[in-house]
């Protein structure tokens, strides 16, 4: 049996665990709004026509901001098609996803719903087809309380008062050639900081998110967030990094090493941001929004779903409904960790997607509705990973990566909550086939008076839920946690993901 030991600091915050990093997303694709979210006949559909049990599983996934309503989508999206009596929406082409939108889902309807599963809205504008004065009208219409066309218009649509939306996305993924009105660095760069300063007029405050690189493989990668920033670095507050891993051609170790990937990605951008903080003489701080992660097995995508063909534009189709493993589901709760590791820099980030579509939460038409098993770590990591993140160091057996080289067996991240005494320790076994004990000292604790550990693991690693058996893969206590004298050991399985709480003493 392998052994790795952890070691953590409660007295050395590398910064404050901030509730948007579990963030969400939902846009217009596939049946990630319609039969999703909504499904007016359901017989768990309120009087809206969204399905209340969805709501209860977005609740408990504990999502922070969700990201609307793109995405890809969001390049082409007139907003005011999606706003004023449902039966007066025009039926549109989405080109991002080859699909037909009817608009009967619209700003006012998720908004609606996003109070309901208490989650915050961050808007996303269309930098793509359409400009600077757009994303004033959609400023004005969601966050002015009255006085003008705009602000009354919206009152007239039944919300008086304003959607006071903070978090503002300008534009997505405008470094990706299969976006709608993709633009070089320089172009979008300008575009994004015209944007911007034309917000802040109307409200200072305005938290504003500019494009960065789609992917750390993209061949503009580096040189693309350098100019963007030249430009945009006094006006903006984060800018983004989208990342997707899959594993490829039966390489189950180096996805299992995914995050060795984010770890760089997220380096290699605050490094960027740093360099142009230091050419301008900036006092300002620029930080990371990680606004879309996950698994997505694009290669299938590619492959089966891609919809084409100038007269075949469906409704809601299924598309990206991959069925996550227990290895996928392990590789969620390390990039989380990834994620944590930076909390200093990384201060917002969107789990991609929420419902359907490659997402934690399935549902059925007219049937029912499912956790997968990335669910689990999201949850889990969400609910236990408060107060702020500190310095942890691991020792542990490495293994070689085709992909990534030598990696460690064991990564892990610790968060420690002085207001309630509680310390998380989330940590994942990468092994294939051994057990691994971990040892962790906590001398720095005041008295520890409850610890508990929970372990998502299969015998197969491959395990997945499904409609037919929507409860194959759960998380369940390990019970080989040991603790005493300053100290504790558990065992864990290969392949697996685990969080170790310990409560100790307050004041």
């Amino acid at each position: 049996m392998a052994t790795a030991r952890l070691i953590f600091d409660t007295l050395l915050p590398v910064g404050e665990v901030n509730r948007r990093v579990f963030g969400s997303f939902v846009e217009h694709l596939g049946r990630s709004v319609y039969d999703g979210i909504y499904e007016p006949g359901h017989p768990a559909a309120d009087e809206r026509g969204f399905r209340t049990d969805v709501v209860e599983l977005v609740k408990g996934l504990g999502v922070s901001a969700i990201r609307y309503p793109g995405g890809n989508f969001v390049s082409g999206f007139r907003w005011e098609d999606s706003v004023g009596p449902v039966a007066d929406r025009p039926t549109r082409l989405d080109l991002a996803w080859h699909s037909t939108e009817s608009n009967e889902v619209g700003l006012h309807e998720f908004s609606s719903w996003l109070e309901t599963v208490g989650s915050e809205l961050m808007l996303a504008v269309n930098l793509g087809t359409r400009g600077t004065l757009e994303a004033l009208d959609l400023l004005e219409y969601s966050n002015l309380r009255g006085g003008s066309a705009l602000a009354e218009q919206r009152a007239a649509n039944g919300h008086p008062a304003p959607f006071d939306v903070r978090m503002w996305c300008l534009g997505n993924e405008m470094d990706g050639p299969w976006q709608l009105g993709h633009r070089s660095a320089d172009d979008y760069g300008k575009l994004a900081a015209q944007t911007a300063r034309a917000m802040r007029a109307f409200d200072p405050s305005l938290e504003l998110v500019v494009c960065g690189s789609s992917s750390a493989h993209m061949p503009t990668f580096g040189e693309w967030e350098r100019v963007v920033l030249t430009h945009s670095y006094d006006d903006v507050d984060y800018i983004s990094c989208h990342a997707y891993y899959e594993e490829k051609n039966g390489d189950l170790g180096s996805f299992l090493a995914s995050a060795v990937d984010m770890d760089s990605f997220i380096e290699s951008v605050v490094a960027t941001i740093d360099h142009v903080k230091a050419v301008k003489g900036s006092d300002h701080v620029v930080n990371i929004s990680f606004d879309e992660w996950n698994v997505w097995y694009n290669e299938r995508f590619e492959k089966v779903d891609k919809i084409t063909g100038v007269d075949n534009w469906p409704v809601a189709p299924r598309l990206l409904e991959d069925a996550y493993s227990v290895a996928d589901a392990v590789v969620v709760g390390n990039l989380l960790i990834s994620l944590l590791r930076r909390a200093d820099r990384v201060t917002s980030a969107s789990l991609a997607q929420l419902v359907n579509v490659i997402a934690p939460i399935m549902t059925e038409p007219g049937g029912i509705a499912w956790k997968q098993t990335t669910y689990f770590p999201f949850a889990l990591t969400s609910e236990l990973a408060t107060g702020s993140t500190v310095t942890t160091r691991i020792e542990s057996d490495s293994y070689d990566a085709a992909a990534y080289g030598t990696v460690p067996l064991v990564d892990a991240v610790t968060t420690h909550d002085a207001a309630t005494g509680r310390t998380s320790i989330f940590v994942v076994n990468r092994s294939q086939s051994e057990e691994v004990t971990l040892e962790f000292p906590f001398d720095g604790l005041d008295g520890v008076t409850d610890a508990s550990a929970q372990t998502l693991a299969d015998a197969d690693p491959y395990a997945v839920n499904t409609l037919q058996e929507p409860t194959r893969v759960e998380v369940a206590p390990n019970e080989s946690l040991r603790v005493s004298d300053g100290a504790g050991s558990i065992v864990l399985p290969p392949v697996s993901w685990t969080v170790i709480t310990l409560q100790s003493a307050v004041g």
